[in-house]
């Protein structure tokens, strides 16, 4: 987690001297699926995405994903065999920086690897704006796990306005590494 958070400042650093002739930047915004492995849960949330053309073919991109409070059901059984069942009102934020290698025309395929950090949230507060920003601003008191993520994914523009796909892994580390299935669909802007 030291080394993302050291790493984080030296590539925005290397992203804002980049050559003025080649400076693009694109701002997205996206619908997530995670499928979390460990629980077996289905997470939908959103995130926005801040990208810096850093060279002919490669953006330095940030993202940040608030999944919403996706509740999954759990049974405990006391020792009078009384089930009792909660919801444990699981939501997910996650941060993630790193370059996006970009390949094509019109319509350009890439490849990405970035990594951040995950917080996996218990708490019945609602999943709305201000949930996202006190859980944003809770950061540094909750225990957050290093997270890497590998895609792929597409994306087409007509003008500045286009369309993005990304399909990728959320591998995060907690006690041994964890793989989760990730698929972001939005619109994207290119300035």
């Amino acid at each position: 987690m030291k080394r993302i958070l050291f790493a984080t400042p030296l590539l925005l650093l290397i992203a804002f001297l980049a050559p003025a002739a080649s400076a693009q930047v694109t701002i997205g915004a996206y619908g997530d699926y995670t499928r979390l492995q460990a629980t077996s849960t289905n997470m939908a949330g959103i995130g926005a995405r801040l990208g810096v053309k850093v060279f002919p073919a490669t953006m330095l991109e940030a993202q940040m994903t608030y999944d919403f409070d996706q509740a999954f059901t759990e049974k405990f059984t006391n020792t009078t065999g009384a089930v009792s069942i909660n919801n444990s009102n699981l939501k997910v934020l996650k941060g993630l920086i790193g370059p996006t290698f970009e390949i094509g025309g019109p319509v350009k395929l890439f490849v990405t690897a970035k990594g951040g950090f995950i917080d996996f949230m218990f708490n019945s507060t609602p999943g709305s704006f201000s949930g996202f920003t006190s859980s944003v601003a809770n950061l540094r008191a909750n225990n957050v796990d290093g997270m890497f993520y590998p895609g792929a994914g597409l994306e087409a523009y007509l003008g500045p306005v286009g369309l993005r796909l990304d399909v990728g892994d959320d591998m995060y580390f907690a006690s041994g590494a964890h793989n989760n299935l990730v698929v972001q669909f939005g619109p994207t802007i290119r300035f």
